[in-house]
C-alpha cells in the first residue's frame, strides 16, 4: 500500500499533504468559465481620473522618455502609463500626527492601523495583464514598484511593504482593470517575521543564505521551470496551492531595490511568460501573487526576496482553516513538468 506524502515547508512550521493517491493532472483544473469582476464603467480606466483620489505617482510618456509626478491641487493627469493612487478604502492610513518606528506598533496587541495602502494601475489598456501585457509597459509596472517601496520604506512608521496582486474575482479582484495593490505596515508580517528568523537562524549555524541553499537545490531537480539570466522559476516543495510557482533572482538580494535595470527587464520577461503559461495551462485561472522581501539591512546577508504565485484552484474547507495544514491534489513536480513543457512550447 502507497500514502500520500507528507511534507514540511523549507522555513516555516508548514504542513502540506501531497495527495499522490488522488493525484490530479494540472489540465484538470483548467475552468470552463472564470467568475468576471463586476461590469460598467471602469474608475481606473483613461478619462475616469476624477473617480479616483489624487495620484501618488504617475508615469507620462513623451519622445519615448518617462516623466514621473503625481496629481496637485485636486488635478489629474491625462495620457498616463502607469498611475498609482491610494485606496478609497484603505486597510492601513497614514498617521494624523507625527510617528516614529517605536510609535508605531504598541503592546498589548492594540495599535492603530497606520500606514499606506494604494492601488497601483499597471496600463491605461483595461486588460492589459502580465500575461499579454507588452514588456516594456511591465518593465514600468516594476519600476513603480520600486519607486513606491523606496518612498514608502522610508516613513518612520513603516516596517514592511507588501506588494501584491490579485486577479479574477474569486481570488479578490473586484474590478478586472489590470492593477496590483501595495500596502504598508507598522509591523512586519508573520510569515515574513518567522522566514527571517529560521533565515537568521540557519546563517548564524552554516554561514550561508538558506534561500541561495534552496535556489541551487531546485535548479538542478525535478520541479524547475525555467532559468534563465537572472531569474529562476520553480514549484516549492512542499507546495500549498495547485501549480504554484516561485520566482528568485540569481544574485543574492534582499529587498527589489537592490535590482538593476538590466535585472528588471529580465524580470518583466519572466513574469509574461511564465503568467502566459499559466493561462494557457489552466484557461486564465484566478490567482494572487506577492512579494516577499524585507529591507532590514541586518537581514542582508540572511533574508532572499523572492515572488510567490498561488492560483486559486482549490477550496479551504475545514480541516486546513482549523489547523493550518493543507491538501494539495497535484504534486509540485507534476505542475513544474507542465510549466515547462509549456513554457518551452
Amino acid at each position: 500500500m502507497s500514502y500520500n506524502e507528507l511534507r514540511k515547508d523549507y522555513l516555516l512550521e508548514r504542513w502540506v499533504v501531497i495527495a499522490t493517491e488522488r493525484s490530479r493532472r494540472p489540465t484538470d483544473f483548467a475552468k470552463k468559465e472564470t467568475a468576471q469582476a463586476k461590469t460598467g464603467v471602469c474608475p481606473f480606466c483613461p478619462g475616469n481620473e476624477h473617480m479616483t483620489p489624487p495620484a501618488v505617482l504617475v508615469y507620462l510618456e513623451s519622445d519615448r522618455k518617462i516623466e514621473k509626478t503625481k496629481d496637485e491641487n485636486n488635478f489629474r493627469h491625462k495620457n498616463w502609463v502607469i498611475r498609482c493612487f491610494p485606496n478609497l478604502f484603505p486597510a492601513f492610513a497614514p498617521p494624523k500626527e507625527k510617528l516614529g518606528k517605536e510609535q508605531s506598533v504598541k503592546s498589548g496587541g492594540l495599535a492603530a492601523a497606520v500606514g499606506h495602502h494604494e492601488v497601483l494601475i499597471e496600463s491605461p489598456i483595461h486588460n492589459e495583464h502580465p500575461s499579454d501585457a507588452r514588456l516594456p509597459q511591465l518593465v514600468h509596472v516594476i519600476n513603480a514598484y520600486l519607486d513606491r517601496l523606496r518612498e514608502l520604506s522610508s516613513k518612520p512608521y513603516v516596517r514592511y511593504v507588501s506588494i501584491f496582486r490579485n486577479h479574477g474575482l474569486e481570488a479578490g479582484a473586484s474590478l478586472s482593470h489590470a492593477h496590483s495593490q501595495i500596502i504598508a505596515t507598522p509591523f512586519i508580517p508573520q510569515i515574513v517575521e518567522k522566514e527571517m528568523e529560521a533565515s537568521r537562524k540557519f546563517w548564524k549555524q552554516n554561514g550561508k543564505c538558506i534561500f541561495c541553499e534552496i535556489l541551487e537545490k531546485e535548479r538542478k531537480g525535478p520541479r524547475l521551470i525555467l532559468e534563465n539570466s537572472h531569474f529562476v522559476v520553480f514549484a516549492p516543495y512542499a507546495s500549498v496551492n495547485p501549480m504554484e510557482f516561485w520566482i528568485f533572482p540569481k544574485r543574492h538580494q534582499t529587498t527589489l531595490l537592490e535590482m538593476t535595470q538590466a535585472e528588471v527587464k529580465t524580470f518583466a520577461e519572466t513574469l509574461k511568460t511564465c503568467f502566459k503559461a499559466l493561462k494557457e495551462l489552466v484557461n486564465d485561472p484566478p490567482y494572487n501573487y506577492g512579494f516577499h522581501m524585507v529591507t532590514n539591512k541586518d537581514a542582508r546577508k540572511h533574508y532572499h526576496w523572492h515572488l510567490e504565485v498561488y492560483p486559486k484552484l482549490a477550496i479551504w474547507a475545514g480541516f486546513e482553516k482549523s489547523t493550518g495544514v493543507y491538501i494539495n491534489t497535484i504534486t509540485p513536480e507534476a505542475a513544474a513538468e507542465s510549466m515547462r513543457k509549456t513554457v518551452s512550447a
